[in-house]
């Protein structure tokens, strides 16, 4: 059996604002014969019946928007839940039918980042909530010049991906900024969101400490939810980044949970669990809710954490 063509070709997913007037995100990729030729038939949010003349072979990748969306391109970096049907360009072989429900399973969750296929991420630019996008990837945004055996791309193929974009995340927490207690880190925010974080030279708080940066207004995490975040932590005795979500280029989800079937570190959770999408958290988490005596990759043991976490959407 293949491997997952999601899988594969996304592997390598007080606040001050610095503010800048943010445009609409452009589509990466342009409308061209090739992607024109590809016929999709079947209605959204179902496993499409695609038929298009081969071998498809452009210079640069196509889009086509066969479904008009009703939202604003997604932008770089934004995580959305896909239908993804993936063919042979040269050969119009199926590769792939996923996520579209049925015997093709949840819709996938994609966003474009460094670690996804180049031309997957110029794919997704061309559409938004709602759309139905073909999209044809000429060999250098696809697998390169050794094409990808165990999917059965040989080399100097194209790819034709079809995507129903069925629904998108938050691309950064857009809360209304609140006030902190002094004694907290400070927390300044670049145009695109990443938190830059300065801890103060005062000892940790003993326990587990939550302020609300921005406070948003969307639906309430509970414990035992699969959220998607964008996070940034760092140690409080030096203030190294020790993990990012942002400088992975991509939002990550998690389950948090007040019980053992969490997927973060206890003060993570409580962090998360009880406040509104849309929001943007800080958090002092003291070992015995992070690490404790343990050390952890770049964490060294009895190390007291401080992570600022966008709440960006519940799957």
């Amino acid at each position: 059996m293949r491997s997952s063509f999601a899988l594969i070709a996304t592997a390598g997913i007080i606040a001050l604002t610095l503010s800048g007037c943010a445009s609409a995100p452009a589509p990466e990729a342009e409308p061209g014969n090739s992607s024109s030729a590809v016929t999709v038939k079947g209605e959204f949010g179902e496993a499409p019946r695609v038929t298009f003349p081969t071998p498809l072979a452009p210079e640069e990748t196509q889009c086509t928007e066969i479904i008009t969306g009703d939202d604003e391109h997604l932008a770089a970096g934004q995580m959305a839940l896909v239908g993804l049907a993936v063919y042979n360009g040269a050969t119009g072989e199926e590769l792939q039918v996923t996520g579209f429900g049925g015997d093709t399973g949840e819709p996938v969750p994609l966003a474009s980042s460094e670690t996804t296929l180049p031309g997957l991420a110029k794919a997704l630019s061309c559409g938004s909530v709602g759309s139905r996008v073909a999209a044809v990837v000429p060999e250098k945004d696809g697998f390169g010049p050794n094409g990808n055996q165990q999917l059965g791309i040989a080399p100097g193929e194209s790819l034709v991906f079809v995507l129903d974009i069925q629904r998108a995340f938050l691309p950064r927490a857009n809360g209304a900024v609140r006030l902190t207690r002094d004694g907290f880190p400070a927390v300044v925010l670049a145009p695109d969101g990443r938190p830059g974080i300065t801890v103060p030279k005062s000892d940790p708080f003993e326990t587990t400490e939550v302020e609300v940066l921005k406070e948003g207004s969307g639906q309430v995490v509970e414990s035992g939810d699969s959220v998607v975040v964008h996070y940034t932590g760092v140690t409080w005795a030096d203030g190294e980044v020790f993990d990012s979500s942002w400088e992975k280029g991509a939002p990550t989800i998690m389950t948090v949970s007040d019980g053992a079937d969490s997927q973060a570190i206890p003060g993570f959770s409580k962090a998360i669990v009880g406040q509104k999408v849309g929001s943007q958290v800080a958090v002092v988490i003291p070992p015995s809710d992070g690490y404790g005596d343990q050390a952890s990759g770049p964490i060294p043991a009895n190390s007291t954490l401080f992570f600022v976490i966008d709440i960006l959407g519940v799957v």
